[in-house]
Parts: structure tokens; sequence; C-alpha cells
């Protein structure tokens, strides 16, 4: 499966970049509660992984909170590949947002 990958700049502790990961993910199930099912997540350590279903499109992927940064990785269906950039920039601004 084709991956997506992007760093999030911070200057949160890590705790605190935790804590907010974990309303993110509350967010998506409460306000995209129409287009968002199948949510799933769980912490390896300073890692949260995730997964959800949208308009069909099942995905999966990573959030590692590390020092000045949050690592995600996704892994999408081929059948995702044209929403891509739809997908990131979504995801981008929705991450941004909570660690401001």
């Amino acid at each position: 499966m084709p991956n997506l990958k992007f760093d999030i700049p911070h200057s949160l502790s890590n705790e605190e970049a935790k804590e907010r990961l974990q309303r993110f993910m509350e967010f998506n199930e409460s306000k995209l509660k129409d287009q968002v099912s199948d949510l799933n997540q769980s912490w390896d350590g300073d890692t949260l992984v995730f997964g959800f279903k949208t308009f069909g499109i099942k995905i999966q992927g990573r959030i590692a909170s590390e020092v000045e940064k949050l690592g995600v990785d996704c892994e999408l269906p081929f059948s995702a590949m044209m929403f891509k950039g739809k997908i990131e920039s979504e995801m981008r601004q929705q991450i941004e947002r909570l660690l401001r």
C-alpha cells in the first residue's frame, strides 16, 4: 500500500503533544461522525496508532510524538491515491490547529 508521510513541527512537551493528539481523535469522532466510521485508536509508547473508514476507504496510520515534531505516517489503499493531497491537507490542518 502507498504511504502518506509528513512531519508537523511543534514546541510542546511530549506529554502535551500526546494529550492534544487524543483530542484530535475525539474531535474526528464527534465532528465527522457522518463521514468517518470504524474509528479505533491505541497508544504504543509515544505513538498514536489509528484507523478509520471514510467514504468506504479504510485508512490506517501512526502519529509519533517526537521532540519538536509529530511524524504522521498513513497507509492509503490504491483507491485513495487520487485523494492523497486532500487527505494530507485535511489531516495537517486539523493537527496544526490542535497544536496552537
